[in-house]
């Protein structure tokens, strides 16, 4: 199997060149992975902007990210969910599209945790980011629930190049490899 070599800090991984949609890409999963989950959470919150109060992130595989960001800086942080949950009260949602799924999802955020958002400036925090569609949408009901997005930190960015977010690497796209 075809790989891309990165270094986050002195973890150092081979990662899986996948087939997804009409392209091939690096496969990060950063589930599972504590050494390199935490090597990023450590690069990223050192690079976090002040005057952030909140860390928001999509499910699923950047939720440990957020976490181990969060007990670096003292900052809550929350999951937009991809499917509304029977809890969930006052629930407020977005679809997106992402290069990894490329139909249409939801990114939900419980009523519960709009107090958490309103009037505050929010960090986003991915694992990569590549049309950047799902940033967009999240970045939109941010705004819709009354939060002030003034960062977006993501392990890898892929593709094009992209300035509009903080990032510890960039990944190149691959052709499609047939019989994957």
């Amino acid at each position: 199997m075809k790989s891309h070599a990165v270094r986050i800090g002195s973890e150092r991984r081979d990662l899986p060149i996948v087939n997804v949609g009409e392209v091939s890409v690096a496969l990060l999963n950063l589930l599972g992975d504590t050494l390199l989950t935490e090597a990023a959470a450590e690069a990223l919150a050192a690079r976090l902007p002040d005057g952030v109060e909140t860390l928001v992130t999509p499910e699923v595989k950047s939720v440990p990210l957020a976490h181990a960001i969060s007990l670096r800086t003292g900052l809550p942080y929350l999951v937009a969910r991809k499917t509304e949950k029977p809890y969930m009260v006052g629930a407020r949602s977005k679809s997106v599209i992402s290069i990894t799924t490329g139909e249409p999802q939801l990114l939900v955020i419980d009523g519960n945790d709009v107090h958490r958002i309103e009037g505050r400036a929010v960090a986003i925090v991915d694992d990569v980011v590549s049309t950047g569609g799902t940033l967009r949408g999240l970045a939109q009901l941010l705004a819709e629930l009354g939060g002030r997005v003034v960062a977006t930190l993501v392990v890898f960015t892929e593709g094009e190049p992209r300035d509009d977010v903080i990032s510890l690497g960039h990944l190149p796209l691959y052709p499609k490899e047939e019989g994957v």
